[in-house]
């Protein structure tokens, strides 16, 4: 069984996307610091720990959980071809 590597990408950068989007939100909601969300600021241009960086921290997500998952379903498929000597 092969991966689609765009949809397991996909799914990937969603929910990566989402969980840093919605982790920014709720810690915005509980008036927390936020001490280790503005730190991801260093890897995703324009994200800042407010409601507008949620959102760029959501697009920024989406691009690189979609970069890994396509990798992670590239790795798989290489792996399954090399172990399981599929034709």
């Amino acid at each position: 069984m092969t991966l689609r590597k765009r949809a397991f990408g996909l799914s990937i950068g969603v929910v990566m996307g989402l969980s840093v989007m919605l982790l920014t939100w709720i810690l915005l909601l509980r008036n927390s610091p936020g001490e280790i969300m503005s730190k991801l600021n260093s890897v995703f241009l324009g994200y800042s720990y407010s409601w507008g960086g949620g959102v760029i921290g959501f697009i920024w997500g989406l691009i690189f959980g979609f970069i890994l998952g396509v990798l992670i379903a590239w790795l798989y498929d290489f792996f399954c071809k090399m172990l399981y000597k599929e034709k």
